[in-house]
Order: C-alpha cells, then sequence, then structure tokens
C-alpha cells in the first residue's frame, strides 16, 4: 500500500507503514527530544516497542499515564514529564484519550497556570499567546478522529465534566495514520470505536449548520464506515477493512467542524456520570435518538441510507443500525452497562448543558432528553 500525502486541514502522511517515517519528520523539524504521550494499556503492548525502533536519533522518553476518561490531573502530569525530559516535541499515540491529552500537555509545559484556565468557557480564559511545542500525531484507533483535530477534551478530576480547549493552534503539525497500529486491536474496541466513527458522520451530516464541504465528507465518510466495520470486526487482521475505518474516523473528526448533535450530548452526559467508553455511549444512543430526529430530516435519513447502502430509505435506516450493532457485539440497553434509572437526572441535567445538541435536527429540552434516556434505559 502506497503512503499518500494530502492535506485537510493537517498534513497527513496515509497508509501501511507510515509510522517509519516519524523519525525523519522529526530530525528535519529541528526536533531530538520528543515526548511520547500514551496510555497505560499501549505502553505496556509490543505496538510501542515496536514504534520505538523506528526512532533511531532521537532521545525518546514515554509518559505512559493516560487512563479511562482523561483528566486535567494526567494533562498537568504530562507537562512535568515534559519539562524533566527537557522536551522538545510530543509525539500522541494512542486512542482518543491519549491523543486528546498529547494535545494539550505542551500548552500546559509551555503557558501558565493549570490546564482548565484555557477550557473555552472558562470566565477568566487564558490566551494561548506563546508557541507551542512541535506536536505529531499517530492514531492506533479508529474513532475519534482527534489526530485530526483542534480541539482537546479532558475533564475534570472531581466532577468528570468534560471540558474543551480549542485553538487551531493545537492541530498536529503532521498526522502519520498507519493502519497497521490498529490491526492488533480486540474485536470489541474496533466495535466501539467504529460506532464513533460512524456516529460523528451521521450526526454531522444531520447538523442544522450550514457546511456543503463537512456534507460531502461526512456522507463519504459514512459510506466508507458503514460499508468497512463488519470486515474490521470481524477480520481484525484485514489491512483494506482497518485502513478504510482509519479514514472514515478522520473523516468524521473533519466533518464535525460542523458540529454534532443530541446523541453527543447523551454520550458525553454517560461518560461523566457512568464512566461508559465515549464510542460504546454513541452506540448505546444512536439508534434511540436517530429514530427521534427522523421525523425532521427525512431527506437526509434518506440519503444516509442511500450511501450505507440500505433499502428502504431513511426509515429503514434505523433498524440497519440495530442489526449491525449486534453483528458487531454491542447489544443491550443502557441498563445492560450499568445505567440506572437513578443516574437520570444527572444524565438529563448534563446532557441539557452540553452544546452539542445545540444544532440537533430537533430541539432538546431537558424533557425529550428525560424521555430518550428512559427509552434507551
Amino acid at each position: 500500500m502506497s503512503i499518500s500525502h494530502f492535506s485537510f486541514p493537517t498534513s497527513i502522511r496515509f497508509g501501511a507503514g507510515a509510522r517509519k517515517l516519524v523519525a525523519a519528520q522529526l530530525l528535519e523539524a529541528g526536533c531530538r527530544r520528543p515526548l511520547i504521550v500514551t496510555d497505560r494499556a499501549l505502553a505496556a503492548l509490543p505496538v510501542l516497542a515496536e514504534f520505538r525502533t523506528h526512532l533511531a536519533g532521537l532521545e525518546v522518553a514515554v509518559f505512559p499515564d493516560v487512563f479511562g476518561n482523561p483528566t486535567c490531573s494526567q494533562v498537568m502530569a504530562g507537562s512535568a514529564a515534559y519539562k524533566a525530559h527537557q522536551a522538545d516535541c510530543v509525539i500522541g499515540f494512542g486512542g482518543g484519550a491519549a491523543l486528546d491529552v498529547a494535545k494539550v500537555v505542551g500548552l500546559a509545559a509551555t503557558h501558565e497556570g493549570d490546564i482548565l484556565e484555557y477550557v473555552w468557557d472558562h470566565p477568566q480564559l487564558r490566551p494561548i499567546n506563546g508557541e507551542l511545542p512541535y506536536f505529531i500525531a499517530l492514531p492506533t484507533t479508529s474513532g475519534t478522529g482527534s489526530e485530526v483535530g483542534r480541539s482537546s477534551v479532558v475533564s475534570e478530576n472531581d466532577t468528570h465534566l468534560k471540558r474543551v480547549v480549542f485553538s487551531p493552534k493545537l492541530l498536529a503539525k503532521m498526522v502519520f495514520a498507519d493502519p497497521e497500529l490498529t490491526l492488533g486491536l480486540p474485536p470489541h474496541i474496533t466495535a466501539a470505536t467504529g460506532m464513533d466513527a460512524l456516529t460523528h458522520n451521521i450526526e454531522s451530516y444531520l447538523s442544522t449548520a450550514y457546511h456543503p464541504l463537512c456534507d460531502g465528507i461526512a456522507l463519504e465518510g459514512t459510506r466508507i464506515a458503514a460499508h468497512a466495520l463488519l470486515t474490521a470486526v470481524r477480520e481484525p487482521g484485514n489491512l483494506q477493512a482497518r485502513s478504510d475505518m482509519m479514514m472514515a474516523s478522520m473523516m468524521g473528526a473533519i466533518a464535525f467542524q460542523k458540529d454534532l448533535g443530541a446523541v453527543h450530548s447523551c454520550a458525553h452526559a454517560l461518560g461523566a456520570v457512568c464512566d461508559l467508553h465515549h464510542g460504546l455511549a454513541n452506540a448505546l444512543m444512536i439508534d434511540t435518538v436517530l429514530a427521534w430526529n427522523y421525523p425532521a430530516a427525512p431527506a437526509k435519513f434518506d440519503e444516509l441510507a442511500h450511501v450505507c447502502g440500505v433499502t428502504g430509505g431513511g426509515e429503514a435506516l434505523v433498524p440497519w443500525l440495530i442489526a449491525l450493532k449486534t453483528c458487531i457485539g454491542i447489544s443491550g440497553s443502557l441498563s445492560a452497562h450499568g445505567v440506572t434509572a437513578g443516574h437520570l437526572p444527572r444524565l438529563v441535567e448534563i446532557a441539557t448543558a452540553d452544546i452539542c445538541h445545540q444544532t440537533n435536527p430537533r430541539a432538546c429540552s431537558a424533557a425529550d432528553f428525560q424521555k430518550l434516556f428512559e427509552a434507551a434505559l
């Protein structure tokens, strides 16, 4: 498979073996002392050790302490590791959590204050007025598309509320999207992250914001994911399916510059209150929310059904999604995954306050979220 080079919006090296180009790129940029930011699980696996064999000529340190839904304290610990190593660049290596932390480790290491003071809605928002360290990203899952995003989502340490640091300065200088890095993912992670990518594409297309460029990307991303996800789960060594899902993941994250919808507001609440994996939370809510959204955007549902290869028009999209989830091993209601009726008041509160549903095809009140969570429970 050849390596393709294109930019939208980030410079990307895409293809099997792209990870082998990292050292040359960093050396060309004048970087010698990278800090690899990754998560605890990956740090213990051969995939990271193998990647490090391609970093000859560099003085490498590793910050391996990202875990769960990443918190602000993890960012600050990473910034301390950056300073201790006297690093001059950051390599984000991992899934969405590791990449979100990696994006802002350099910010926290070179700017004053706590990372929370840089979230977009902080009452005394600190400006990012200095240069940030050179940052590159290597995704090892195909879900969030965080590698091409200009925001970092981290949770408050105590409340677990997701907070967003947003700036074009956070964009990676280059992304090395190597599908070989995803070949070892177990089926349940492939399924959950794949549903995240599919949700991003579908929700951004349904978003009421005007952005035809993103609409085109979202539709094609939906088509690619819809045709590749089942194969990626059932045939974990299928490099073409892995490549397709990595591309669909990036396309979803590019498309949601247009914004998202109520599925994500629900998923953010489930992550904060019940610590559910973000992709799984999206998967558990998508059919309930989309069924509710259908009357507001039937023509768009028709188009989504068409690109997914679903016969029967837009009304058949949700039944197809339910069947797909079953085929890839995602089953059960919210209650089967530990969510109880006692969680509902807090879930509704957080979902209602979340900004994603502001561009949902149907306006969402607290009463609407109550009904959606109850239906999914």
